[in-house]
């Protein structure tokens, strides 16, 4: 005892059914992804964590940019007796500190030696890292320096 309607064309066919069926599906899975997306706490901190580093490679970019131009504003700038004295400088710099590197190595005790080696070798790797962090501390030392 079904009650026919009054108006077939109001009522959806059976593939109309099916496809409203299937979209609601659809829907009902980009929302579970969403959900699962927002409690996923260590990949929303790793992609953040991403982005962050994007952005810090980009200011490092800029602040070596920086850099390098008021370097060579400031070489531009100096007159040759200082330049030249500045090359003197450089090269007695060197040389004590091939003595220095030498006395070192005849000296040190083994685990300071090898600590040392190894604090080096990290400054090296993290070298991008500690560009960025010397930037911002200057960067922050000018301003502050303003201001006063």
């Amino acid at each position: 005892m079904t009650q026919q309607p009054a108006d077939q064309q109001s009522a959806p066919s059976a593939d109309q059914l099916r496809e409203q069926v299937e979209q609601t599906r659809r829907d009902l899975g980009q929302t579970v992804e969403a959900l699962a997306a927002k409690t996923d706490v260590k990949a929303r901190a790793q992609h953040r964590a991403g982005e962050l580093k994007e952005q810090v490679a980009v200011k490092a970019g800029e602040l070596k940019a920086q850099a390098a131009k008021t370097t060579s504003q400031v070489q531009d700038k100096l007159p040759d007796p200082v330049k030249d004295a500045a090359a003197r400088a450089a090269g007695q710099i060197r040389t004590t500190s091939a003595q220095a590197g030498r006395m070192w190595e005849e000296k040190a005790p083994e685990p300071l030696r090898q600590k040392t080696t190894r604090s080096a070798q990290l400054a090296r790797e993290n070298r991008t890292w500690l560009l960025v962090a010397a930037g911002i501390t200057v960067v922050w030392l000018a301003r502050r320096r303003k201001k006063s």
